[in-house]
């Protein structure tokens, strides 16, 4: 029989994802692709490759919680350009995240079975991939490409549909499209709560979808042991959903006070996007974006860091996404230094790693630093719960990731190249 393979850091500050110190002088073996000890004192490891972490933080590898990899432009209206060619932008989105440190992403409309199986069949390199398919949408709502001026075809068979999202209204269409998805492997189900930025026929404040449809939503997903996840801005969507049943809220821009502390209440999660409102303030005019979306824009941007603020109050259970589209994907860094403003660099941390791990229903697998644990781990020079920004600037501040147990980054001193090296990243 063979020996597993074994990795140890020694000498490493720890921060385990959940604890807001690091632990000094940690050891930490990896056998195979699991963590199987975590000790204070050296290790009896013969067989392992040691690799020494003096002046360096072992930390969890990074979980981005909303992604979208197949959308390579802000131009969402059709006509689409074709799926080959939005594969081949997501395979640079998912090279590029993995070497900033995200080796865990959760495509919240659009990512499918195919790009798992690619990932699985190593024909790229890329993070964890945790897909829910097409997300659902109303007719008129969030997701709902079509231009205005564009009529429906009411005989038609099949329902409409794009990269994103499929249309479905009614229970019965919602029930089906739920398990179409779930069929196809989707981890979790995500509906349009609310109006968005970028889609321009329907108002923001707006609440999409009825109180019978999110309920039959969610309890399809409960029976099979998924969940789901619903954009909201406004409040009252917010409410709403998480009042029906919904687990996670995406992007909550809007909450307030009393809001927030029923979320909270509940023990659902909800996911800020603050880097993409920022980037599209930004690059928004130049890419193209048409002026009513600029108008709602606006609105979003003025209260993002302080529905942050409101939400850390509350203490409701904050995760980790970007939501970054095209281009501005490479601002995925911004994340970590827009949200320091508000929250201190643990609350970031752990966002980013144990409770994302919580919302992808891995907890104890995923985020965290202790045994039984999947060895997707970060090496960072520095320490980043004084410096948050060592995690900002596209991993070249982190010397070692492991992913799954496999170093897929190094530094060229030790003479191997990582598998993330070798692909030539």
């Amino acid at each position: 029989m063979t020996e597993p393979t074994q990795v140890l850091f020694e000498n490493v500050a720890l921060f385990d994802g959940e604890h807001p110190t690091l632990q000094q002088s940690a050891h930490v073996l990896v056998e195979g692709n699991e963590i199987t000890r975590v000790a204070s004192h050296p290790l009896d490891a013969p067989c392992a490759e040691r690799i020494d972490g003096s002046g360096k933080t072992l930390m969890p590898g990074l979980i981005d919680n909303h992604v979208h990899v197949y959308l390579e432009s802000l131009k969402l209206m059709p006509p689409e350009p074709p799926i080959t060619y939005r594969a081949q932008y997501a395979r640079n989105y998912l090279t590029e995240a993995l070497a900033s440190g995200f080796t865990t992403v959760r495509d919240v409309a659009g990512g499918d079975h195919g790009m798992a199986m690619a990932l699985n069949a190593g024909f790229l390199r890329g993070p964890r991939f945790f897909y829910g398919g097409l997300c659902l949408t109303q007719t008129g709502g969030h997701a709902d490409l079509r231009p205005t001026s564009q009529p429906t075809d009411y005989c038609t068979c099949a329902a409409e549909r794009n990269v994103l999202a499929i249309h479905a209204d009614g229970v019965d269409e919602c029930i089906k499209a739920v398990r179409e998805e779930l069929r196809k492997g989707a981890s979790h189900i995500k509906i349009m709560g609310s109006g968005g930025v970028l889609s321009p026929n329907d108002p923001l404040e707006r609440c999409q979808y009825s109180e019978a449809e999110i309920r039959a939503i969610v309890d399809e997903c409960e029976r099979r042991g998924a969940y789901v996840c619903a954009h909201c801005h406004p409040t009252e969507a917010i409410r709403r959903c998480v009042e029906f049943g919904v687990r996670s809220i995406e992007h909550g821009t809007l909450i307030d006070a009393d809001t927030a502390q029923f979320v909270a209440d509940r023990g659902a999660f909800v996911v800020p996007t603050i880097s993409v409102i920022y980037a599209l303030v930004e690059d928004g005019e130049r890419m193209g974006i048409p002026e009513v979306s600029r108008q709602k824009l606006v609105r979003v941007h003025e209260h993002a860091l302080r529905g942050l603020e409101i939400m850390k109050r509350a203490g409701i259970n904050i995760g980790f996404g970007t939501d970054l589209l095209g281009e501005q994907n490479v601002r995925r860094g911004t994340e970590f230094t827009l949200r320091r403003q508000v929250l201190a660099p643990f609350d970031i941390l752990h966002s980013a790693t144990a409770v994302n791990a919580e919302i992808l229903q891995m907890q104890g697998r995923l985020g965290v630093v202790k045994p039984g644990a999947l060895a997707d781990l970060l090496l960072v020079d520095g320490n980043p719960l004084e410096r948050i920004e060592l995690l900002a600037d596209g991993g070249r501040h982190i010397t070692h990731i492991m992913q799954d147990g496999r170093l897929v980054k190094r530094p060229p001193s030790e003479g191997v190249q990582g598998d993330y090296d070798k692909a030539g990243g």
